[in-house]
């Protein structure tokens, strides 16, 4: 019998000690993770690391993260939360803009428009976005695949739209960039959250802007780290920042990025293409089994399988050491590269 690259990544980094299909929640780490942040806290108990952690790192993420979403190093920033970056681009649009979004989008890509108060708030169904772009749209913000059920988002269409009407695009990838190919340079900004199918600590986010974008965005929380060059920037106000999208870096949680830098070695590793085919076949072999025992799933080719009105039954999976997860009423089961066809088949079984 051949085992796969992936297959042999998948064990020797990863050990869970249930069913895990909850990296819509939170990813698993890999081994190599958790012994860069171990090595790195040791050190900081002992006074062996100047500054509590090394630049090299976060930028050793930082081109990792690149290479994964298809855009060049210069345009990524550094950051610890989706939350704080969408607030970035929300400080950017002016009084009155309106911001497009899809009905039920996580509250992360939304409330930083909608609590500003002087923006016009349009939502719409998610299969509706793209033809509700218009011309007095100024932003269309939506992630590729739904939180809530894991429904993928007519990409292509949305921006097409977009282009059309002169509107710009964020796209939140966190739940889809480790397992469906991001081009992250398509999109005037981007958003990732590491901690979900990055398999990064949390505490890691990443912000892609492109060049004309950049250019709008205000130095709104730039600090010591904003200067680019380490430890530079550290006393009075800044002459300038980095160019780039690294004039937007936030200090950075060392012990996260430490473990980023590997997380995101092993995703390249094995390569977005494997990863797809894998976690949507697995979803696919789920959603398959769910419909012949007489349960309605969302359809699609996520690897997110939902089942509306099922949540219900998430304490038995748990019972039985299933991690699953319930977000708006769904039962929601996440495949990732550390799952197998066994792990599906145990949901099955329990849910028969």
């Amino acid at each position: 019998m051949t085992i796969s690259p992936l297959s042999r990544v998948a064990a020797a980094e990863f050990a869970p000690e249930v069913t895990y299909l909850n990296t819509s929640s939170w990813g698993l780490l890999p081994r190599r993770t958790i012994a860069a942040v171990k090595a790195l806290a040791d050190e900081n108990a002992v006074g062996r690391r100047t500054g509590a952690g090394s630049f090299d790192a976060v930028e050793a993420a930082r081109v990792g993260f690149a290479r994964l979403a298809g855009v060049h190093p210069d345009r990524v920033a550094t950051g610890s939360s989706v939350t704080v970056h969408v607030g970035l681009i929300a400080a950017s649009l002016p009084a009155g803009a309106e911001v497009l979004a899809p009905e039920g989008e996580f509250t992360s890509v939304v409330s930083p428009f909608a609590l500003r108060g002087d923006l016009r708030m349009r939502y719409v169904p998610l299969a509706d976005l793209a033809d509700a772009v218009r011309p007095t749209t100024a932003l269309v913000a939506f992630s590729s695949v739904q939180s809530a059920d894991g429904r993928v988002a007519g990409l292509a269409a949305v921006r097409a739209a977009a282009a059309a009407h002169g509107a710009r695009t964020l796209l939140d990838a966190t739940q889809s960039a480790g397992w469906f190919p991001l081009d992250a340079g398509a999109y005037d900004y981007t958003v990732t959250g590491g901690f979900k199918y990055l398999l990064c600590p949390r505490g890691t986010s990443f912000l892609t802007v492109t060049e004309e974008a950049q250019a709008t965005l205000p130095n709104l929380f730039a600090g010591w780290v904003a200067a680019g060059a380490p430890w530079t920037g550290n006393y009075g106000p800044l002459e300038r920042v980095a160019p780039g999208a690294r004039g937007f870096d936030e200090p950075p949680a060392f012990l996260s990025y430490h473990g980023a830098e590997h997380s995101l070695a092993l995703l390249a590793e094995i390569g977005t293409e494997a990863l797809y085919a894998h976690a949507t076949g697995l979803a696919a072999r789920l959603r398959a089994g769910l419909v012949e025992r007489g349960h309605e799933v969302v359809p699609g080719e996520s690897a997110i399988v939902s089942v509306p009105g099922l949540d219900h039954r998430e304490p038995e999976l748990a019972k039985a050491g299933i991690a699953v997860s319930t977000p708006a009423g769904n039962l929601r089961i996440s495949c990732h590269l550390y799952n197998t066809e066994a792990d599906v088949d145990r949901v099955l079984e329990v849910l028969g």
